[in-house]
């Protein structure tokens, strides 16, 4: 019976080893198939034709009304069109705001942005800004600004990304009833965004454009941001706008203008 165990215990042990060293063969050889296949993936993903053109764009749309003791109304639209072709993008942004009060207006705001971008990598690329302002309400005419600049992706995941921009700018500011101010100064742009939740996005801008020879002289913008998809196109979100000028073009005028927002979002 003693030998009869041992001999059983023989018998399963090389069993059990043919069996390893099966596996083990059919380990290699899976491994080997996969490693086929992701060459053979590769070639397939070589021969695709590169996408050469994108073009996306971004619509907000807010509208309020209020009436009682006091009639108001306020329109706003955000757009931000992108070309991006090769190594090279193509931004022009558009921000409009206007409000009235018992019939009377007492916001007229547009402001626009054209910049044009090259990559020199994933993180880094260089662009040129053209940027005009006109407020009605702000005492400036207009104010005009463009210059060299780069762009840096600091953070780049799925959960969140963070670009920091800084150019070089000639300006130039249109008062009221006043003679033309042209100086040399710098904009300095921060852009971040979080998915805080699966269908819940954060966004924060923070701008900060000022002069080289007068310090004191500078202009400050932010917009903070949430947004929920409501489907493929279509989000909806709410926004809070400051806007600051630091010196005011006239007499009486405030530095902070403020807006919140609530808007309809379209992506394409």
């Amino acid at each position: 019976m003693y030998k009869t165990m041992i001999a059983l215990s023989l018998v399963t042990s090389c069993l059990m080893a043919q069996n390893t060293e099966d596996i083990k063969d059919e380990i290699k050889d899976t491994q080997a198939r996969i490693a086929k296949l992701k060459a053979n993936l590769k070639e397939l993903q070589a021969t695709l034709p590169k996408e050469y053109y994108v073009f996306n764009a971004r619509a907000e749309v807010g509208y309020v009304s209020n009436s009682g003791n006091t009639d108001t109304e306020a329109f706003n639209a955000d757009v931000k069109l992108t070309n991006s072709w090769d190594l090279h993008s193509l931004e022009l942004s558009m921000l409009m705001q206007y409000g009235t009060e018992d019939g009377k207006e007492n916001k007229n705001r547009f402001l626009g942005e054209l910049v044009y971008d090259y990559k020199l990598s994933e993180v880094l690329s260089l662009d040129y800004l053209v940027g005009y302002k006109d407020d009605k309400f702000s005492g400036f005419d207009y104010q005009f600004y463009t210059g060299p600049g780069a762009k840096y992706v600091a953070i780049k995941t799925d959960f969140n990304d963070f670009t920091v921009n800084g150019n070089l700018l000639y300006a130039k500011d249109k008062v009221f009833g006043e003679q033309d101010r042209e100086y040399y100064g710098y904009r300095l742009k921060g852009v971040y965004n979080m998915q805080v939740l699966e269908n819940l996005k954060f966004h924060q801008t923070l701008s900060y454009r000022s002069e080289f020879s007068d310090l004191g002289n500078y202009f400050a913008y932010s917009k903070t941001a949430f947004t929920t998809r409501l489907s493929e196109i279509f989000s909806a979100g709410i926004a809070y706008h400051i806007d600051y000028t630091n010196q005011p073009a006239l007499t009486g005028k405030t530095s902070t203008d403020k807006m919140f927002t609530f808007n309809l979002i379209a992506d394409y």
